[in-house]
């Protein structure tokens, strides 16, 4: 049978129909499968690109306080400036390129930025690019005007600010090298910030919201908030009144003795471990941390090589940072002399009247040995040998205590392990292991040479020796507060061993208030008892490597008040270009400063003789505004005496100024009429003793305020705040400085 010819070409008219949509099935499939299984998370993840604003919401960091609750570190509100380029392609080439220029100039100019990087910015495909982070609540405010002053432009759709937190240090310096500083990312890069980062950094929050492919609001409105949570708050134990009487002393000691090296000083309480200050300078602003001193650029600047010149520029930013009270070594020097003297008393190998002969040097397997003192000191006891930091002595001491008992004990004390303060960067110590260590170098160690350990092993060890024995834990954190400011956590004082007995201790107390007292004598303190122990020590291997016999470090140990410690103060000077070097007359005189002027704001009564009450610094009384006779009465009441210039009845000005300082017997000035003041010369007051510097200053119409021990013989005055010669009102405060420049313990 045949088949119509009509009904075949419809046949083959369905049968083609049904293989081009079978074909075109399967394309539609295949495309299918390729967009939404092979290439779907990608085309995914676009689209929710486009569409949804995701966005960390910065959690504010913990702030850091000291002891008193003075706010050290905060967070305080700051704007990320973003620009949403994928806003900008969608409008009309010549409006594009308008909206682009104008975005480029004007935050080029308001964020300080250059041109071409922002207009590059904008022109990115994407909907969200970063301009610049943590700009200040100002530059923000400028920002949002140029978006309102250019409606026109439609600016408000294609920038935006978005509110995060930047960190703050009110004090500038103070304490910088324990608080350290964060990077763009808040994250601690040094320091506290760095150690307890996980503690101070909070959990962020996160705001999702809906956006079209311009980063614009779409037509719905779709938004989830996770609320961020403020990390961790720390209660230091410094505080801020100590740490900035170290700094500044320190500071005035640094430039005065031309330290190459930066210099340290710390006080802690000898019974709890607790740091009130830990100073070291040169340091640096942390608001600024890339930022050098002027001395330290102009080095920089100097070189000319560009790969030089980046490597010096971190190599100074690193040393600025560094902490030179946990993370440097050096050889302690006679200070050390407090462990080996305790060690001996302990094992009751000496007491403090064995005698001991120096001839001004000791010779053991074959080394010689010099004493500081090359004529000798002749016949002297233990509390003598120490006070006069007799090399010779200590040797002699070593060899009774011998390698293994030393070893032992130099363990017990710390030195063979860090101290664990909470502090980033803690350096090891360096020293003769006990197989290792024969008569020679057992010699050395005696002394505190031949071995390195750190400023922060070295003042818990003489808290050790001095608080009954114990080895305490080191700390710098108090408490933890929650983000309520609720306390989380407190540390706790802890004791790590027993290393003396209390016999020992106290032993050792009478032992360093002689050595103050006799050879340490710019340690003392007007009003208080101190035990001190000074040390000097040449930098061996700096010196092989230099040839620069000249390189030394000058430190000293304090401890008040003597008879019940609570109180250490330790300052290294490292690399003194000045005429002095020795620990004795360039460190003690700045451990007296600060004792002098925290024992008084730590509550520490004094108690003065009769000698040191006449030297001691009177406050001078307001009189401004008083009636002459009430003015007369003031000055009088204070213990001072007044000059009356004018024929006035009522005080317009006086010199010194009320607050000011003076010792007893000093001169108050009181005009009673308008007109310039009188005129006096400052006079030389160097080399002189306190008496002289009263008598010429009083015939000078000058006002005299004594730093430094004045009470024992033989001081002379080295330094004075205004230079003589210079033309000063009558009546203007000179500070005159005096220290003993012979003295015994060095």
């Amino acid at each position: 049978m045949s088949v119509k010819p009509g009904k075949m070409m419809a046949t083959r008219i369905v049968v083609v129909m049904m293989v081009l949509i079978l074909s075109l099935s399967l394309v539609s499939a295949a495309s299918l499968v390729n967009i939404m299984i092979i290439k779907g998370e990608e085309y995914q993840n676009d689209a929710s690109e486009q569409q949804l604003y995701d966005s960390l919401v910065t959690a504010p960091r913990g702030d850091i306080y000291d002891r008193n609750m003075q706010i050290l570190a905060q967070s305080s509100p700051a704007w990320t400036v973003y620009i949403t380029p994928n806003g900008i392609k969608k409008l009309k080439e010549d409006k594009q390129e308008e909206v682009r220029k104008k975005i480029a100039e004007g935050l080029a100019e308001i964020l300080d930025m250059d041109y071409d990087k922002i207009y590059e910015y904008t022109g990115k495909k994407s909907y969200y690019v970063i301009v610049k982070k943590k700009i200040e609540k100002d530059t923000a405010d400028k920002v949002r005007q140029f978006i309102l002053d250019n409606k026109d432009l439609g600016l408000v759709k294609y920038i935006g600010l978005d509110e995060t937190t930047k960190r703050y240090y009110p004090n500038g310096h103070l304490a910088s090298v324990v608080l350290g500083f964060v990077g763009s990312d808040d994250q601690g890069l040094s320091g506290i910030e760095s150690y307890y980062d996980n503690d101070l950094t909070g959990i962020a929050g996160r705001v999702v919201a809906a956006k079209n492919a311009a980063g614009t609001d779409m037509p719905f409105s779709y938004e989830k908030v996770e609320e961020a949570t403020k990390g961790k708050s720390l209660v230091l134990t410094l505080d801020s009144y100590v740490q900035y009487t170290a700094e500044k002393y320190l500071e005035a000691a640094i430039e005065e003795n031309l330290i190459a090296e930066r210099g340290a000083a710390m006080v802690m309480n000898v019974n709890t471990g607790a740091i009130l200050a830990m100073a070291v300078k040169g340091d640096f602003d942390p608001n600024e941390p890339f930022t050098l001193s002027a001395a330290d650029q102009a080095q920089v600047d100097a070189v000319t090589d560009e790969e030089e010149k980046s490597k010096l520029k971190s190599d100074l930013l690193n040393r600025q940072w560094r902490n030179k009270a946990v993370s440097d070594t050096y050889e302690p020097g006679s200070v050390f002399k407090v462990v080996t003297a305790s060690i001996a008393l302990e094992e009751n190998l000496v007491n403090k009247n064995s005698s001991f002969f120096c001839n001004g040097s000791a010779t053991v397997a074959g080394q010689h040995y010099k004493c500081h003192k090359t004529t000798g000191h002749g016949s002297q006891h233990l509390m003598q040998a120490i006070s006069n930091s007799c090399n010779p002595a200590f040797i002699t001491i070593g060899q009774l205590v011998g390698v293994q008992t030393f070893s032992k004990y130099f363990k017990a004390f710390g030195f063979t392990e860090k101290t664990g303060i909470d502090l980033p960067g803690e350096a090891d110590s360096t020293y003769h292991k006990e197989e290792k260590m024969g008569p020679v170098e057992l010699a050395s160690s005696s002394f505190g040479q031949t071995f390195n350990v750190t400023p922060m092993q070295l003042i818990c060890a003489v808290s050790a020796a001095v608080n009954g024995g114990y080895l305490v834990q080191p700390h710098i954190v108090e408490k933890k507060l929650d983000e309520n400011g609720k306390v989380a956590e407190t540390a706790a004082t802890s004791y790590k061993r027993q290393v003396i007995s209390e016999t020992t201790s106290a032993t050792m107390r009478e032992l360093l208030q002689f050595v103050s007292e006799n050879g340490a004598k710019n340690s003392l303190v007007a009003g208080y008892n101190i035990g001190a122990k000074t040390g000097t020590s040449q930098k061996v291997s700096k010196i092989l490597q230099t040839g620069d016999k000249r390189l030394y470090i000058g430190s000293c140990a304090t401890v008040a008040p003597i008879e019940n410690p609570e109180i250490a103060v330790f300052v290294m000077l490292d690399e003194p270009k000045g005429e002095k070097y020795y620990g004795g007359a360039i460190s003690a005189p700045v451990n007296s400063q600060i004792m002098g002027d925290i024992l008084p704001y730590l509550g520490y009564e004094p108690s003065y003789t009769e000698e040191e009450l006449k030297k001691l610094a009177i406050t001078v009384p307001d009189a401004v505004g008083a009636t002459v006779a009430d003015a007369k009465g003031k000055v009088t009441a204070a213990k001072l005496e007044y000059k009356v210039i004018g024929s006035g009845e009522t005080v317009l000005r006086q010199l010194p100024e009320s607050g000011s300082k003076v010792i007893s017997g000093g001169v108050v000035i009181l005009y009673t009429e308008e007109g310039e003041a009188q005129k006096v010369t400052v006079p030389n007051f160097i080399g002189l003793s306190a008496t002289e510097v009263n008598s010429v200053a009083a015939k000078a119409g000058i006002n005299i305020e004594f730093s430094g021990n004045t009470t024992t013989g033989g001081l002379k005055s080295y330094k004075q705040s205004i230079e003589a010669g210079q033309s000063v009102d009558a009546g203007t405060v000179v500070t005159v400085y005096f220290r003993d420049d012979n003295v015994a313990d060095r």
